[in-house]
């Protein structure tokens, strides 16, 4: 039974590690070009420390309660890790599925509606309040002719992530 409870506890610290060291089992084996794929995500630390534990613990409960030997007890504790180590994966691929909406970029900009913060000089920059999904941020903007603070203004390209190209929108052109 020490036996059993030295496996369920080096399985426990295996998952402490696993925390601590996130990928290093991944990484010892995503160089080995004959396993690529062949155990995709069964060799990750968590899993693995899933089999370990829930075969020393099934094992040692096993052999403390019943009459049946050390290799029923291990053959049950096999099963059970098995099972822990196949939900352990699963678990871990559904959480690492990345299902979001896509992150806004700055060509998402583009046609959209602002107002000048700070005045922008003819071919200089200045800046402009706008919405980036649905979120007011501030960017440094660029026009071809001067616009005065407070003025609506029309983006017509973003050439960097923190600048735009903006137009101001004339009466009636909206």
């Amino acid at each position: 039974m020490t036996w059993f409870l030295g496996l369920g506890i080096a399985g426990l610290a295996l998952l402490v590690l696993a925390l601590v060291f996130d990928g290093i089992l991944e990484g010892l084996f995503g160089g080995i070009s004959v396993l690529d794929g062949l155990f995709d995500g069964l060799l990750s630390l968590p899993v693995v420390a899933g089999f370990v534990s829930m075969l020393g613990f099934t094992g040692a409960i096993v052999l403390g309660s019943t009459g049946l030997g050390v290799v029923p007890a291990t053959a049950v504790g096999a099963a059970a890790g098995v099972t822990a180590a196949w939900l352990t994966a699963r678990f871990s691929r559904s959480l690492m599925r990345d299902d979001g909406p896509p992150v806004p970029r700055g060509e998402d900009l583009v046609g959209s509606a602002g107002s000048v913060v700070t005045p922008i000089p003819a071919g200089g920059y200045g800046e402009v309040m706008l919405r980036l999904a649905g979120q007011p941020a501030k960017y440094s903007a660029r026009s071809a002719v001067p616009i005065a603070r407070g003025a609506e203004v029309w983006v017509e390209s973003a050439p960097t992530a923190t600048s735009v190209v903006v137009r101001p929108v004339r009466t009636g052109e909206r």
